[in-house]
């Protein structure tokens, strides 16, 4: 198995203690495996980082049966994209059908082939892995690389729920590159091109905290978002970045201001309130 699926984590939910053994015995070497006897647990479990990357679900389970649990999950943002493989002793189409109805992603009937099992779980961490990169891909700038217009909103729409929840400061930071339609008249699409992969990096270079998002706004404009910070602390941010990409020293014999490449930047701070939207900002 490859480095990726190796450092999966799995979640076996399982009433029953020695189905619960062969089943952490079984993938315990190739995978993070955690365990909960029942539904009630699972979600405990759910609850401590990172999310599994796939859930084995008894159905039979006194209490939260295995279908609640699954439509639990589906019914939530956070966990409807982990797959869900039911593992049931009830060999029948019915029980079948209605594993999938509740959205399950298979279904394995017990006694199992090792081998068997082994292989689908292989298989469906391998598609949600490869679903989580084409969801990382369609959030990115093509050309810079960094996060693009739909991230950010996204992000920003996140953000926003948080400040008003916690009452926190929220700030947000615009900028356009000078006159740059103008660079691209003079020097050429390519050196255009070449010029927005630079200040996309310097932009992510400056904007270093885990929290915050630098992204690709649209054209020559880039904006970043920075939780739970004042107005002073996105300033000082603002100006670290007109600093960044003026020391980057590319040329600008067109800019009608400075003879390298600068930008214009407007900073925005706003503590949410309940009823308020993020197009507060525009």
């Amino acid at each position: 198995m490859s480095k990726n699926v190796e450092q999966a984590k799995v979640l076996i939910v399982d009433d029953e203690k020695m189905n619960l053994d062969v089943l952490v015995g079984l993938l315990k070497p190739h995978y993070r495996t955690v365990a909960a006897k029942s539904g009630e647990q699972a979600f405990k479990r759910l609850e401590i980082p990172p999310l599994p990357d796939l859930i084995l679900l008894d159905i039979m389970m006194p209490g939260m049966d295995g279908y609640e649990v699954c439509r639990k999950l589906k019914d939530d943002k956070a966990t409807r994209d982990i797959p869900i493989i039911f593992i049931t002793g009830k060999n029948d189409v019915q029980y079948e059908a209605k594993g999938f109805q509740a959205g399950a992603v298979d279904y394995i009937t017990k006694p199992f082939s090792p081998l068997i099992a082994l292989a689908r779980v292989k298989t469906h961490i391998e598609l949600k892995r490869r679903g989580d990169m084409l969801e990382r891909l369609a959030g990115l700038d093509g050309l810079t690389g960094i996060p693009n217009r739909r991230q950010f909103d996204q992000f920003l729409a996140a953000e926003w729920k948080r400040s008003i929840r916690y009452n926190h400061t929220i700030s947000l930071i615009i900028m356009d590159i000078d006159y740059f339609k103008l660079y691209n008249d003079h020097y050429g699409h390519a050196d255009g091109d070449d010029c927005l992969k630079k200040v996309a990096k310097s932009i992510s270079r400056t904007v270093i905290r885990s929290t915050d998002l630098s992204a690709r706004y649209g054209g020559e404009e880039f904006a970043c978002i920075l939780p739970e910070t004042d107005f002073d602390g996105a300033m000082a941010t603002a100006d670290r970045i007109m600093k960044a990409i003026l020391g980057l020293g590319i040329p600008h014999e067109k800019s009608h201001i400075s003879d390298h490449v600068t930008v214009s930047i407007g900073v925005a701070s706003l503590s949410p309130q309940e009823n308020e939207k993020p197009h507060l900002f525009d």
